[in-house]
C-alpha cells in the first residue's frame, strides 16, 4: 500500500495521517470548502477539494472520493469515524473500484450495524443479553406484552444508529404506545429504517466497551476495557481504562465475550463491542461498533499499540503480529473530550472563531486535535476540538494529571467542555469509580459551576487583597526604619 486517502476531517484524519507517514506511506487528505486550510489538509502529501461545506455535498459525497481515488493512484481508504466509516454501501463501492477499504468487510459492517441482526449474530455463542425481544415491532399490543413478561421499566430502542435517537424509557403500559410511535418517527428520520426492539431497561448501567483486533487470517485479540459512563445526552464525554470496577476475573471474561462477538461475523480490523454492565457488575451485549472509536487513544497509552497501524497492516493482509498474552495493562489512561459546547446551556454547540488556544504539553499528556488558534469552529459538523488524554501510573496519578492538564488548557472565543470535565474529575463519585451513565442527571447542574466560579473569583479576591495588606505592611516598616535612620543621623 503507497498511497492512502483519509475520508475524513478534523483530529481524526490528522491523527491517521501521522501514522500513514510513520508507515513510509502517501497521505491524501479531502476536504470541503469550510476545510481549505485546515491543518489535515496542509499535513498531507495531496489534497483535493470535494465540494460545499455541508457533509452530504463533501465528506459523505462517497461517489466522488472513490473517483479522486482512481484519479490519484489511491490504493486505501481509511474513512476514520463518522461520515462515512460505517456505510456498509460505500465500504461495498471501494472494494468493487479495487481499492482496500481500511476496516471491516461490507458484511461484517451489515450484521452489525443493525442491532438485532448483530443479536441474532451472537446468539449462538451464548453471550450474556439483556432480556428482551430479539425481533423488529410495531404492534402496540406485542410491546405491551413483552414489556409485562420482562417488566417495567423498559427500553424500546431503533435497531439502527446510535447516539441516543430512536430510544424512549417507558416506565408503564399507557404510555407505550405514544413512546412506540416517538421511537419509530425518530429512527425512521435519523437513519431511514423504522425498525425498533423492546428490552429491560436496566436502571443503574455502566457502559463498558471491550477493544478488538482481527485479522484476515482469523486470529482475534482483545485489548482490554473502556470506562465510558460519563456521557451527555447518551454520548460519551470522558472514558478511561482499566474500567475502576472491572476485576481481573471478569476482564477476562468480558474479553473473551468481546472477542466471539467478533468471530461471530468473521471481524477484521479494529473494533469495539459495547456492553452494558448492571450494579451486580452482571455484563450484556449492547452492540459492535465496526470502526475505529473516538477513545481508541486510552487504549494506545495503555496497551502500547498504535491502532491505525495494525488497521493498515491487517488491510494489507499482514498476519497479526501479537497474541492475547502479549497485552499486558500498563498505568492508567483518561480521555476528556474537548467540545465547543456550553456546559452552562445543555451543553449547546458554541459556534465562533479561536481566539487563544493553547495546548497543555508534558509528560504522559496527548492532545489529538485538528485545529489551531485563530480557526472558526464551523457549524456544518460535530463539535469536538480536540481529545485531552493523559496517561498517569495510578487512577489516582491520572486524575490529578487530567485537572492540571485542564488548567493549562487555555480556549478563548468558545465555549467548551473543560470546565465540565473540572467538575467530574473532582467529583468524588468520580474519583471513588461509583457513578453510572446517570453521572450527569445525578450530580451535574450548570449552577454548580458557576457557584465554584464564583467561589474562585472570591479566592482570588481575598488573595489579592491579602497581598496587597503585606506588601503594604513591608513597605510600611521599610518606611518606619527609613524615618528612623534618618531621624538618627540628624542628630
Amino acid at each position: 500500500m503507497k498511497k492512502i486517502l483519509v475520508a475524513n476531517r478534523g483530529e481524526i484524519a490528522l491523527r491517521i495521517m501521522r501514522t500513514i507517514r510513520k508507515m513510509g506511506i502517501k497521505s491524501v487528505a479531502v476536504y470541503s470548502e469550510a476545510d481549505r486550510n485546515a491543518p489535515h489538509v496542509l499535513f498531507a502529501d495531496e489534497a483535493v477539494c470535494l465540494g460545499a461545506a455541508p457533509s452530504s455535498q463533501s465528506y459523505l459525497n462517497g461517489d466522488k472520493i472513490i473517483a479522486f481515488c482512481k484519479e490519484l493512484g489511491v490504493d486505501g481508504i481509511h474513512p476514520g469515524y463518522g461520515f462515512l466509516s460505517e456505510n456498509a454501501e460505500f465500504a461495498q463501492k471501494v472494494t468493487d473500484a479495487g481499492i482496500e477499504f481500511i476496516g471491516p468487510t461490507p458484511e461484517a459492517m451489515r450484521i452489525m450495524g443493525s442491532k438485532l441482526a448483530a443479536k441474532e449474530s451472537v446468539k449462538k455463542y451464548n453471550i450474556p443479553m439483556v432480556p428482551g425481544i430479539d425481533r423488529a415491532i410495531e404492534d402496540v399490543n406485542v410491546a405491551i406484552e413483552v414489556a409485562n413478561k420482562i417488566g417495567y421499566p423498559v427500553l424500546i430502542k431503533a435497531s439502527a444508529g446510535g447516539g441516543g435517537k430512536g430510544m424512549r424509557i417507558v416506565e408503564k403500559a399507557e404510555d407505550m404506545q405514544e413512546q412506540m410511535e416517538r421511537a419509530i418517527s425518530e429512527a425512521k428520520s435519523a437513519f431511514g429504517d423504522g425498525s425498533v426492539f423492546i428490552e429491560k431497561y436496566v436502571s443503574s448501567p455502566r457502559h463498558i466497551e471491550v477493544q478488538v483486533v482481527a485479522d484476515k487470517h482469523g486470529n482475534v485479540i482483545h485489548g482490554l476495557e473502556r470506562e465510558c459512563s460519563i456521557q451527555r445526552r447518551h454520548q460519551k464525554v470522558v472514558e478511561e481504562t482499566p474500567s475502576p470496577v472491572v476485576t481481573p476475573e471478569m476482564r477476562e471474561k468480558i474479553g473473551d465475550a468481546a472477542v466471539m462477538v467478533a468471530k461471530s461475523c468473521n471481524y477484521v480490523s479494529t473494533g469495539t463491542v459495547e456492553f452494558l454492565v448492571d450494579d451486580k457488575l452482571n455484563f450484556y451485549f449492547l452492540e459492535m461498533n465496526t470502526r475505529l472509536q473516538v477513545e481508541h487513544p486510552v487504549s494506545e497509552m495503555i496497551i502500547g499499540l498504535d491502532l491505525v497501524e495494525q488497521q493498515i497492516r491487517i488491510a494489507r493482509g499482514e498476519i497479526l503480529g501479537i497474541s492475547q498474552s502479549d497485552i499486558k495493562s500498563n498505568g492508567h489512561a483518561i480521555e476528556l473530550r474537548v467540545y465547543a459546547e456550553d456546559p452552562l446551556n445543555n451543553f449547546l454547540p458554541s459556534i465562533g472563531t479561536l481566539t487563544k488556544y493553547q495546548k497543555p504539553v508534558g509528560e504522559g499528556i496527548r492532545v489529538d486535535d485538528g485545529y489551531e488558534e485563530g480557526m472558526n469552529i464551523p457549524i456544518y459538523y460535530d463539535p469536538m476540538i480536540a481529545k485531552l488524554v493523559v496517561h498517569g501510573k495510578t487512577r489516582t496519578e491520572a486524575i490529578q494529571k487530567m485537572l492540571q492538564a485542564i488548567k493549562e488548557y487555555k480556549i478563548e472565543g468558545v465555549s467548551t467542555t473543560l470546565p465540565f470535565g473540572t467538575f467530574v474529575f473532582e467529583h468524588d463519585a468520580f474519583f471513588s469509580g461509583h457513578f453510572d451513565t446517570h453521572f450527569v442527571k445525578n450530580y451535574y447542574t450548570p449552577e454548580k459551576i458557576k457557584q465554584k466560579h464564583k467561589d474562585n473569583a472570591e479566592i482570588a479576591a481575598l488573595a489579592a487583597v491579602k497581598y496587597w495588606l503585606e506588601k503594604k505592611k513591608m513597605l510600611g516598616q521599610v518606611e518606619h526604619k527609613s524615618t528612623s535612620w534618618k531621624r538618627r543621623l540628624s542628630h
